[in-house]
């Protein structure tokens, strides 16, 4: 991993200049308040606005569906996040003709890769954080103060679900020379994963598995299981970064 220091830096440097990292940051903190706001009123809402029989079936709002608002958006906005930083990252370099400049410095081309799929993973962690961070606080506010440690572990397995749909775009833009087409294959990805979590058998394993995991622990619960969907996903993206790097040596920039 020739020149990964210089690389990884000159990547998060770019995640700031762009401003990728400020939008990410108010986008995500954005859903994380928003989402225990939702649950806590919009029943009420439902209530005063809707017939007396229809308001009467309206369950109270609990901590759990807090919780559930939160994987819901901040998870839906994570994913479009995901693909949209992920379509770029080395496509755009083929496309203008960069990539091989990079490449022609003491640079190997596993640095190079790992250098952007890291400084992405870096602003979607940093993303994740910040939600959870205002999530936790207006949940204990508007509801009751979960376990920190639970809370905070949710918004891990969160930011892990992220990275997977980041690593398969991040393959997408290795293989294409398009971000349209890193993005389609992204898309493709996404509904790959939701087909394979509806089978009974390996579902828990997939992404969506750790939003399960993830719920219960934020809600002090123990999951069913936990570091089966864990090490799946962490091997998954693993291996997709093992498969890009496999690409990338072998195509001519």
């Amino acid at each position: 991993m020739t020149g990964l220091g210089p690389l990884l830096g000159k990547e998060l440097r770019e995640q700031w200049r762009t401003k990728r990292l400020l939008v990410v940051l108010i986008v995500f903190a954005a859903f994380g308040i928003a989402s225990p706001l939702l649950a806590k009123y919009t029943p009420e809402l439902i209530r005063a606005l809707a017939s007396d029989e229809l308001a009467n079936a309206v369950p109270p709002p609990t901590t759990a569906d807090a919780v559930d608002q939160f994987l819901k958006n901040v998870g839906q906005t994570g994913v479009l996040a995901a693909i949209l930083l992920a379509m770029g990252s080395v496509a755009l370099d083929k496309e203008r003709g960069i990539a091989a400049l990079f490449l022609t410095k003491p640079a190997s081309r596993g640095a190079y890769l790992l250098a952007k799929l890291l400084a992405i993973a870096a602003t979607l962690l940093a993303g994740t954080l910040a939600a959870t961070a205002v999530g936790y606080g207006y949940t204990g506010w508007l509801f009751e103060t979960l376990p920190v440690g639970g809370y905070a572990a949710m918004g891990l397995l969160l930011f892990l679900q992220l990275l997977v749909y980041a690593a398969l775009t991040f393959l997408g833009s290795t293989l294409a020379r398009s971000s349209l087409v890193a993005a389609a294959f992204g898309i493709a990805g996404l509904a790959l994963v939701a087909f394979i979590g509806a089978l009974p058998a390996v579902g828990s394993y997939t992404p969506g598995g750790l939003s399960e995991a993830g719920r219960a622990l934020a809600l002090g619960q123990q999951p069913e299981r936990l570091i089966g969907p864990v090490a799946t996903n962490l091997a998954t993206v693993i291996a997709i970064f093992v498969v890009a790097w496999w690409a990338f040596r072998r195509q001519e920039l």
